[in-house]
């Protein structure tokens, strides 16, 4: 069987600057936009903040409000602008939903009592004090509050999405395994429309606590994704972002506007050494099989140095005309952070235009025929999506 042309028909995305297609534009596609920055809530790690959303635009109950952690309203909050966008609120019984999502907010008081009680415990007696711990600080309810799969439920829910459901949990790979996905069974003709996507809230203490034990945070006064030297680091951004994809087919039979084709998605998962990530990426760049002229790259690079300096080291050798780094505006929403760059690629396709540098080390300017998105995990996660003008 042929495989079917698939279009992004609708874009839901919010982040620091804001929500919606249009302010995203406006704000990117000038000349020297700067990022929104909380340097002192989360001290030392800045982080770039929720905006103020008006939650009852889409998700009109304020029981369902009440009931989601943040991240889960942020979510389904950005799902509900691409319904909209691809004006298909009448299509969401047959519409698949395919989730990114990480674990829910957890507990900081019961991690930090943990944390306090290892650091002036004894290493021997460090295991009898962890089963202690997990025998009566943490409850089934927890646990609950945690699951990946409540972020599907709530945007199932509240927009009336019941075509069939898949969630990935593991990072920046889930969201790039999520788009590609979701394409792949479009393409194959197992389905005519989906939406994809993703979300992750960048002010909660406890990924503070996750990510900064790991060093993979950026600490102390803010500087542009291509500045932060060999200590490296991302700087969180909180980011809800999802895509509603159709069949070339399906579009054009209910008259809704492409704003660019998905061409293609590829993903690997080599180990974060700058050799072997590199490569990775080369590999999946021929896999897509786009000629490189004419080509602009939204890269989702984190700042985290050994993932920067493979993904540096794979655009070195891309000869693209433009390489634009999203990081250094809208910060790095992991599970999010791969459709918000699908989002601004098919958006800048759709206006015919090209965003002017975002980072220092940005090169190249003026339109693009086609835009490659990069998405190099902070640790491993390889993905490369390929978004052409439509014809």
């Amino acid at each position: 069987m042929k495989k079917q042309d698939v279009v992004i028909t609708g874009i839901g995305l919010v982040s620091s600057l804001g929500e919606g297609a249009d302010l995203h534009w406006e704000t990117l596609s000038r000349p020297g936009a700067k990022p929104v920055l909380d340097e002192a809530g989360f001290a030392p790690f800045p982080v770039h903040p929720l905006p103020a959303l008006s939650l009852d635009k889409q998700i009109p109950k304020k029981g369902d409000q009440r009931q989601m952690e943040p991240w889960q309203r942020l979510g389904t909050y950005a799902a509900g602008l691409a319904i909209d966008q691809a004006g298909a609120r009448d299509l969401v019984s047959d519409m698949h939903l395919i989730v990114a999502a990480g674990g829910g907010e957890r507990d900081v008081a019961v991690d930090e009592a943990v944390a306090t009680a290892f650091c002036t415990t004894p290493p021997d007696e460090a295991g009898p004090l962890l089963n202690e711990k997990l025998g009566t600080e943490l409850r089934p309810t927890l646990f609950l509050a945690q699951l990946s799969n409540l972020l599907a439920g709530n945007i199932s829910i509240v927009h009336g999405v019941t075509g069939s459901s898949r969630t990935f949990m593991g990072e920046e790979s889930a969201a790039a395994d999520a788009v590609r996905i979701a394409a792949a069974r479009l393409a194959e003709g197992r389905g005519g429309i989906a939406l994809v996507g993703g979300a992750y809230a960048s002010q909660r203490w406890d990924l503070e606590l996750l990510y900064g034990s790991g060093g993979a945070l950026w600490r102390g006064a803010f500087a542009p994704v291509s500045a932060r030297g060999e200590a490296g680091g991302f700087v969180g951004g909180a980011l809800g972002a999802f895509l509603v994809l159709e069949t070339a087919e399906h579009a054009a039979q209910r008259g809704a506007t492409a704003l660019a084709k998905l061409s293609g998605v590829a993903t690997d998962t080599a180990h974060m050494r700058p050799d072997a990530s590199a490569a990775a990426a080369a590999a999946l760049w021929q896999k897509l099989g786009a000629p490189s002229d004419s080509l602009g790259v939204l890269s989702g690079m984190t700042g985290v140095a050994e993932a920067r300096a493979a993904e540096d080291a794979f655009l070195a050798g891309l000869g693209a005309a433009a390489v634009r780094r999203t990081g250094s505006l809208i910060g790095h929403g992991i599970e999010a952070t791969f459709p918000a760059n699908v989002a601004l690629g098919a958006l800048a396709l759709s206006r015919g235009g090209f965003y002017p540098a975002m980072d220092p080390a940005d090169t190249g300017e003026g339109a693009v025929d086609r835009i490659l998105v990069t998405g190099f995990g902070q640790w491993r996660g390889e993905a490369l999506a390929l978004l052409e003008r439509v014809a």
